[in-house]
Formats: structure tokens, C-alpha cells, sequence
């Protein structure tokens, strides 16, 4: 049964949730950049470290 002059209204519950969710999606972010940047920094610090210990051991007799 259709009623004359019922407008529908667009549901915009998706527009409501994106402030609940953006804090969350923001904080996966930076939460992966860090990780992404200390694997990065152990990654250089470790082949620093392998090739000093290869020069050292060049120079000695």
C-alpha cells in the first residue's frame, strides 16, 4: 500500500559513523607508520653494524 505525498528520506547513518570510525582508522595509521619507520631504523642499524665489524676485522692482521 503507497500513501500519496510520502516523501522518502536517504538514511545517512554512514555520514554519522565516520567521526567514530576516523579516530580509529587515523590511529591504525600512525600506528603502522611507526612500525613501518622502527623496522626501517633496525634494518639500517644492523647492516651499519655488520659492515663496521667487516672493515674492523679487514684492518687487523
Amino acid at each position: 500500500m503507497r500513501q500519496e505525498n510520502v516523501d522518502l528520506l536517504a538514511d545517512h547513518s554512514i555520514l554519522l559513523a565516520i567521526p567514530a570510525f576516523l579516530p580509529a582508522v587515523a590511529l591504525v595509521g600512525v600506528m603502522l607508520f611507526i612500525a613501518m619507520r622502527d623496522r626501517r631504523a633496525e634494518k639500517r642499524e644492523k647492516d651499519g653494524t655488520e659492515s663496521a665489524q667487516t672493515d674492523r676485522t679487514e684492518e687487523i692482521p
